[in-house]
């Protein structure tokens, strides 16, 4: 008798999943946005967001004219890190391209540069930086910086014995390439925005459309319809992933170190949690505008800003630091790192792969109880 019963609630979940499949593959356009988000969110952040800081705009005002002064501009036309626009005569003119724009960094050569250099004196470079931007300038300086650094090395490096030299080593990313430590965590952006743009109006629909009534006289269960209702979007949420991580992998050739298996079972887990979640807000609020705009402000804002992924939280105020406890994707977005970039497992990321466990159960008893009460 078990058996049996175990079988009619599962055709009924059936029954459910394949009435929200017919809505799915008729509403292709949502179906054809669902496969694109990461495919737009992989290029973006792929190719627009990047933390690193190359070709600054620089101009220079050479007061000194010498073969030592102009030594140290070739240091800065031969940066990677400089794009020499413009050698000025006047500190106006610098001022005017830091005002309009053309230029971030302005570095100001004065005119006893050679004397100083030759007499071993100190001799300061002026650099000014443009701090509308606080990040982007914080990082011009410090490169502006290391110019002076450079040239100090070469001029000593024939006259002075060799002394402690620091040598740094970057583990696991030695380039230190941006897409190799952000798009790894775009798996969990991905599945959020799908479980804020999907699930998150499925109930809602039901009560607009009035259908929601008919499912009630019904002998279907609360848990077989939520089962029922998530599962295609489960399909499509998965299918994302493995667009995510293959375009990851072979278009930007992010190193994949760990086990494959491992990515994909803890990216099913927050995935189930996600979609829960954004059913459980669909139940929440009867209709789907109201709903869609919940799951984005309440999911997809708290895991982009909150989760790591683009700021580190160590550099949180603390009270931010205690916040991003409740946020699921931090968890996600450190096994996924672990696992591209580290090659560690469940070793070492079982905690947070636990916790991913515990809010995937937590998201479908609040699903569950929330359209019970419905129902009732």
């Amino acid at each position: 008798m078990a058996d049996a019963a175990a079988f009619r609630s599962l055709r009924r979940a059936a029954a459910v999943a394949r009435k929200e499949a017919i809505h799915l593959r008729r509403d292709w356009r949502s179906l054809l946005l669902a496969l694109a988000i990461p495919v737009l969110l992989i290029l973006l952040f792929g190719y627009a967001l990047t933390l690193d800081l190359k070709n600054v705009p620089t101009v220079v005002w050479d007061q000194s004219r010498t073969p030592q002064s102009r030594n140290f501009v070739s240091l800065v036309e031969g940066s990677a890190y400089f794009e020499l626009q413009a050698m000025r005569q006047s500190e106006r003119q610098l001022r005017a391209d830091l005002d309009a724009g053309r230029a971030m960094v302005a570095l100001v050569i004065p005119a006893d540069f050679a004397e100083r250099v030759a007499a071993g004196r100190p001799v300061t470079v002026e650099a000014m930086v443009d701090g509308s931007d606080a990040n982007t300038s914080r990082l011009a300086a410090r490169y502006a910086r290391s110019l002076g650094l450079i040239f100090n090395r070469r001029l000593t490096v024939d006259t002075k014995p060799a002394g402690v030299t620091l040598v740094s080593r970057a583990w696991y990313n030695p380039a230190l390439r941006s897409p190799n430590a952000l798009l790894p965590g775009i798996v969990a952006i991905v599945m959020m925005v799908i479980a804020a743009m999907l699930t998150s109006v499925t109930v809602a629909r039901e009560w607009e459309t009035g259908t929601m009534e008919q499912l009630i006289g019904t002998p279907i269960r609360a848990g077989e319809l939520i089962c029922g209702k998530v599962a295609p979007y489960f399909v499509v949420g998965m299918a994302d992933v493995a667009i995510a991580v293959g375009l990851s992998r072979w278009l930007f050739h992010v190193p994949l170190r760990g086990h494959p298996g491992l990515l994909f079972a803890t990216a099913a887990v927050f995935l189930t949690g996600a979609l829960f979640f954004g059913l459980t807000l669909s139940i929440r609020f009867k209709t789907q505008v109201l709903a869609n705009q919940v799951a984005l402000a309440a999911g997809f804002l708290p895991t982009l800003i909150l989760s790591g992924f683009v700021f580190a939280i160590e550099n949180m105020p603390a009270a931010l630091q205690y916040l991003t406890y409740i946020v699921p994707a931090r968890y996600l977005i450190a096994i996924m790192r672990g696992i591209f970039m580290k090659g560690i497992g469940l070793q070492i990321l079982w905690l947070d792969a636990l916790l991913l466990f515990v809010y995937a159960l937590a998201m479908i008893a609040l699903a569950r109880g929330g359209l019970k009460l419905r129902l009732e």
